[in-house]
């Protein structure tokens, strides 16, 4: 019998299992019903929640090898709900393996210390008035806000403003849009901000590489979550603001905000199964939709409509508009005119964005050829289809913010795939006669993308070109995801497999784990000695590739760590 606590978090706002701030833990359950487990578990919080006078909703959710539970809680409240749940869980696993561990009395005391310590309700008045009147509030340790960017105000918490002193008509919200999906988010929030800057207008991003406002680099690191978001929607220069919403904070945290104008989900892949309770691709697609929660009737939700378990879930999220048999607040995407849901959009006028007869088109009403593909930067000559894509969310992302046709093609048109635009995203160099790109692609959904570009691109190779490819994995990627990938770039058959360790992203794997498994995996795929090459690094596996590579090959390097350096290396030959 296992019974052992994973985690547990502060949720910020609405998230996986409800639409409330709270806290949450995950567990493991081994040899035991999950279900009488997570009932047990709820009889000791609803008892701790009556010993401190709460009553707070509870959800709950099952998963292979283990449960999540959360509580809602008011937002000064939520340090005092993590140690409620995780009190309750204590007690439960006392009872299940007939224990006395918990000194049961001692918690509940620290927990009533924990609860009038952390009480504040001049916060909970503030947001309560900034709620009636419509004005955002984001709020955390240090800091808490009215409005957002060019709207907004930022006082230390300590010097919060008495909320019947507020001119509430000071604060008001600026555009802002959610980008989530396994690939392709940096890419779209990238060319987002260049249509924004098309239309004169000053757009705030965040990523996993940077935090930018206009062109200016805020901090650099992963800022996809709502430490990011707030950051963001606090600078005074923020016109417009592209939220890159990736998996990792919308599990830790919930939403950056309660609503958005917009949001686009570009597609769901395999990646980072295992973690938080996710084990498969279909709970990822729901992890993604979580953005649904905020948009309403009277917003837009932009989908990919080539993938299936966005077609497939979107509707639970949804429930009232389905009941009421509304049309969703949906902008379908597609490069296939004849992808169905396409079809009925433009049966019903509804808005779509797709590709027909090499133009990017967007429909509502009347089709608008919006641009020829071979005209657009990163589509690579119309050979990165993953980018034709991202142009077509992109699209239907900034129609649904208003942005005029002029500057959507603009933007289309300036946005490059170099190291300025997108760094790390399909970046290519000539390389003394070696056409050599970079990419950040990391799973093998992305690398197959990467893969049909290259492709294509091999077309127009003389015959005795050879193409070479240098890839890499974190340690936290499952065995299966790892030769996923690997079989991927085998599909390519490539001259020179380079195997960059990654050393600073080992994640309790051993030096040269998985570039042993990877090699033994290619040679049983008929991959000979002589075509396999080990790197130290990404930056001495790029030395290696340029090596093996002549004039008139093909060099792709699928680059996770020291790209700023490889950059400049690349730059200098």
């Amino acid at each position: 019998m296992q019974l052992s606590l994973d985690e547990v978090r502060r949720l910020t706002g609405p998230n996986l299992l409800s639409d409330f701030p709270g806290a949450i833990a995950d567990v493991f359950i081994d040899g035991l019903d999950s279900m009488s487990v997570v009932q047990c578990w709820q009889r000791h919080l609803h008892s701790v929640e009556q010993i401190i006078g709460w009553q707070q909703q509870q959800f709950f959710r099952l998963y292979d090898g283990g449960a999540s539970l959360s509580i809602s809680a008011p937002m000064d409240l939520l340090y005092s709900a993590c140690d409620a749940v995780e009190l309750a869980w204590d007690l439960c696993v006392d009872e299940l393996s007939n224990t006395q561990n918990v000194d049961k009395q001692s918690r509940i005391q620290s927990l009533l210390d924990s609860v009038r310590d952390e009480a504040n309700p001049a916060l909970i008045e503030l947001l309560s008035a900034a709620e009636k009147n419509d004005v955002v509030c984001l709020a955390d340790d240090d800091e808490i806000s009215l409005g957002m960017g060019v709207h907004s105000t930022t006082w230390p918490i300590s010097e919060m403003p008495d909320a019947n002193s507020v001119d509430w008509q000071l604060y008001k919200k600026v555009p802002l849009a959610f980008v989530t999906g396994t690939n392709g988010k940096s890419t779209s929030v990238r060319l987002a901000a260049e249509i924004a800057k098309a239309a004169g207008v000053q757009a705030g991003v965040t990523s996993t590489d940077f935090i930018k406002v206009g062109d200016t680099i805020i901090d650099e690191g992963d800022y996809s979550g709502p430490g990011g978001a707030r950051m963001l929607l606090r600078d005074k220069r923020t016109e417009t603001a592209f939220l890159e919403t990736a998996r990792g904070g919308l599990l830790r945290r919930g939403l950056p905000t309660p609503k958005a104008d917009a949001a686009l989900i570009t597609n769901v892949a395999s990646d980072h199964l295992g973690q938080y309770g996710i084990n498969t691709v279909d709970e990822i697609a729901h992890v993604k939709l979580m953005v649904a929660k905020a948009i309403d009737e009277n917003r837009t939700l932009v989908l990919n409509a080539d993938d299936k378990r966005l077609v497939k879930f979107v509707p639970e999220f949804f429930p009232d508009l389905v009941k009421r048999n509304v049309d969703l607040p949906i902008c379908w995407f597609s490069t296939n005119i004849n992808n169905p849901l396409i079809q009925s959009h433009i049966n019903k006028s509804l808005p779509c964005a797709y590709s027909d007869n090499g133009e990017l088109v967007y429909h509502h009403g009347k089709a608008q050829a919006i641009a020829n593909i071979k005209d657009v930067p990163m589509t690579v000559n119309g050979t990165a289809q993953h980018n034709i894509e991202n142009a077509l969310g992109v699209i239907g992302l900034c129609k649904a913010l208003g942005f005029s046709d002029t500057a959507i093609v603009q933007g289309l048109h300036a946005f490059s795939s170099d190291a300025n635009d997108n760094p790390g995203r399909g970046n290519i160099y000539d390389v003394n006669g070696v056409t050599t790109i970079i990419d950040f692609a990391h799973n093998a959904h992305s690398v197959k993308a990467v893969m049909n570009m290259a492709k294509k691109m091999s077309d127009d190779l003389d015959k005795d070109s050879a193409i070479h490819v240098m890839f890499s994995h974190g340690g936290d990627r499952s065995n299966k995801d790892i030769l996923d990938l690997t079989n991927e770039v085998i599909q390519l058959q490539p001259s020179t497999y380079i195997l960059a360790e990654l050393e600073v992203y080992l994640r309790g794997r051993e030096l040269n784990e998985i570039s042993d498994l990877v090699e033994a995996h290619l040679k049983q795929h008929g991959v000979d000695s002589s075509q396999i090459v080990r790197a130290i690094d990404s930056f001495t596996g790029v030395k290696k590739a340029l090596a093996k590579s002549k004039e008139g090959d093909l060099l792709l390097l699928f680059v996770l760590s020291q790209r700023e350096e490889i950059q400049a290396y690349l730059d200098s030959l």
